[in-house]
């Protein structure tokens, strides 16, 4: 395949690295700040037809004018950029409109997707006991441009669905007592952290901890990689999930 890459960060460089590791080519990489030599483009122009997936890791104020850019071009994506959500009725329309192809996702790492279907069980399961109470904290470096992260809120809006005494998710520093009905979900910024994700059911006697801690960065570029070989071919807006249970039960 020809792999675009946009935005040629850490995470830009580390997808190209795998890309090519996979027999994949990248014959186009935008950045308008970057001044390294491997990018060849400062802004999505006709000039870069003929590639066949375009993965993007930039930042969150041009994530939907990059998605809305790549429709019009009729080049699928790969949207690993984060801090967009609430806007996600606007790319569903721009995608269907456009009859493009995305699939999008807070973390691309395969290891988080398979921990969100941990996540998911064990909600399940820890709701039928309701001493224990639960909450989510994620820790990432002092570089991170949003907080919480947006594994961070999966995590989150999945424990929601299945703790019956959890009604909404507090992402705020809380100088107040929590009510029994809110899910908090926090952060803490420093240093090189790649991304930690810890799930927390806490009893008056015991503690049980879930907890994901990415070594680096490259199995974030690796999950990417593999979302651009499979978002090939479709047509229509995707979120990981659609990848994971084509992948884990072939539907």
């Amino acid at each position: 395949m020809r792999i675009g890459i946009s935005g040629y960060g850490r995470m830009g460089e580390l997808i190209k690295s795998k890309a090519e590791s996979a027999g994949h080519e990248i014959p186009v990489i935008i950045d308008p700040v970057s001044t390294s030599e491997a990018v060849t483009h400062r802004e999505l122009s006709d000039d870069v037809s003929g590639i066949d997936v375009i993965i993007d890791f930039s930042v969150p104020s041009s994530a939907v004018q990059n998605i809305a850019a790549f429709a019009r071009a009729g080049i699928p994506s790969v949207i690993g950029t984060t801090g967009w959500y609430d806007r996600l009725e606007e790319v569903e329309r721009i995608v269907r409109e456009s009859n493009a192809a995305c699939i999008w996702s807070g973390n691309f790492s395969l290891g988080v997707n398979l921990f969100f279907r941990i996540a998911e069980a064990a909600g399940k399961l820890m709701d039928r006991f309701s001493q224990y109470d639960c909450m989510v904290h994620e820790y990432h470096h002092k570089n991170k441009a949003d907080s919480p992260s947006g594994t961070a809120e999966m995590l989150g809006t999945i424990l929601l669905k299945q703790l019956s005494s959890k009604r909404s998710i507090v992402t705020d520093a809380l100088d107040r007592r929590i009510a029994d009905d809110e899910l908090h979900v926090s952060s803490t910024r420093g240093g090189s952290i790649p991304g930690t994700h810890r799930v927390t059911f806490d009893s008056d006697v015991d503690t049980v901890v879930l907890e994901h801690t990415a070594r680096s960065r490259a199995g974030f570029a690796e999950g990417a990689v593999l979302a651009a070989e499979w978002i090939a071919g479709r047509t229509g807006l995707f979120h990981i999930d659609d990848m994971m249970k084509n992948i884990i039960e072939g539907d």
